[in-house]
């Protein structure tokens, strides 16, 4: 009895309950959607299910890499998610006009570059920790040794992902770079200066592409490439083309005005709408209230992922939790902003909710790192504990 409470005791039930809210939502949402959408014939709630508990499998191989492993192994993880990314440009399978997918028997496409970000989260972790022990004072030198580090890590696995091309995976990337930076311990003086130039270069080249794209012709772009950004801005001026989709997407969701209509609601078909714009059937199905829900959910999670970095108090783990809520985070804030009109579409799926097994694995595996934090680290106060006693 006494072994069993220790095993239950260094579990997070928060996180496993809101992980079982969250794929509830999903099965529901890609029900709903698979009914009033025939643009397909496959029964996804099924393939949702089953990657689900795939998924719950991936959770419990992630659990079982404790401090010591998570440490050791995270080059030999990073080496691996390169070459799945060379791998997958050799040999992966076009969709879409992106190589960005493999076909594994019995399961079908995945695409590598999900499980990367998990791998870069870890690699990345390890490279601040590293550097943070050996240069224990920190001095501009060393701040712009260990920032050069940072962004040579990804941007190796940045670069494949590009050539694929696959822009969504790619600002994911940046995301959660830019979110462990910050928690690095680099200083402000170099932070400050250099997040600030990056804004003003992206709000310049924005106001460019909106104002001034004869200049950018001039230097040898095509018209096609402003497409995702004049469509973001004024999606009214082309309805029937890059417009469509997020202007049927923004009357989906305020169709559902309060409480919404109902689950299997059909008078706005969207495409695709059981994967990147799965929220567009949460708001038009369940309103308002069904989406604030979905959203104080997600807050929920990343809260409960940074109570455990708090609770902690280990460095390591600590850039581990921020590089997990910056992947989520900014999947949440990208994709619902996309639904909304507020953002550019990319194509990145809603966490947890999307129809999409690679996204989901790759979120699964994200949580089952936190799980893993939480259930080895109570492990091993238990041992200590048991040491002390003992003597």
């Amino acid at each position: 009895m006494d072994e069993k409470n220790k095993l239950t005791g260094r579990i997070d039930y928060g996180l496993v309950l809101s992980l079982m809210l969250l794929a509830i939502i999903s099965l529901v949402s890609i029900y709903s959607a698979q009914i009033t959408n025939n643009q397909y014939d496959a029964n996804f709630v099924i393939k949702q299910g089953v990657w689900f508990v795939v998924g719950t499998f991936a959770i419990i191989v992630m659990m079982q890499l404790d401090y010591e492993r998570l440490l050791g192994w995270a080059y030999y993880f990073y080496g691996f998610g390169i070459l799945l990314l060379i791998f997958v440009l050799a040999f992966g399978k076009e969709v879409k006009g992106a190589k960005s997918w493999i076909i594994i028997p019995f399961l079908g496409s995945i695409q590598p570059s999900e499980i990367v970000k998990v791998i870069l989260i870890i690699v990345l972790a390890k490279v601040i920790w590293d550097h943070n022990r050996k240069y224990q004072v920190h001095t501009f030198a060393y701040d712009s040794w260990l920032l050069l580090k940072i962004g040579i890590f990804t941007l190796v696995p940045l670069i494949f992902i590009m050539l694929q091309p696959d822009l969504g995976t790619a600002l994911v990337f940046i995301a959660i770079m830019s979110g462990m930076i910050l928690v690095s311990g680099i200083t402000w003086k170099i932070i400050v200066p250099l997040y600030g130039s990056i804004l003003a270069v992206g709000s310049t080249l924005i106001w460019i592409v909106i104002n001034h794209q004869d200049w950018l012709l001039r230097l040898g772009f095509k018209p096609y490439q402003f497409e995702r950004i004049t469509t973001w801005i004024n999606p009214e001026n082309d309805p029937q083309g890059g417009g469509y989709q997020v202007l049927r997407a923004m009357t989906a969701i305020g169709s559902g005005q309060i409480s919404g209509n109902g689950t299997g609601y059909d008078a706005i078909a969207i495409p695709e709408n059981h994967n990147d714009f799965i929220f567009t059937v949460i708001g038009g199905d369940y309103g308002f209230i069904g989406a604030s829900v979905l959203l104080a959910l997600y807050f929920l999670l990343i809260y409960q992922i940074i109570r455990v970095a708090l609770d902690i108090k280990v460095p390591f783990y600590s850039y581990i939790c921020t590089g997990v809520v910056m992947m989520i985070m900014f999947h949440v804030l990208e994709n619902v902003g996309m639904n909304i009109g507020l953002l550019p579409i990319t194509g990145i799926p809603l966490p947890f909710i999307s129809y999409g097994g690679s996204a989901l694995l790759g979120n699964m595996m994200a949580v089952g790192v936190i799980l893993s934090i939480r259930f080895n680290y109570q492990k091993s106060m238990f041992e200590v504990k048991e040491r002390r006693h003992a003597e």
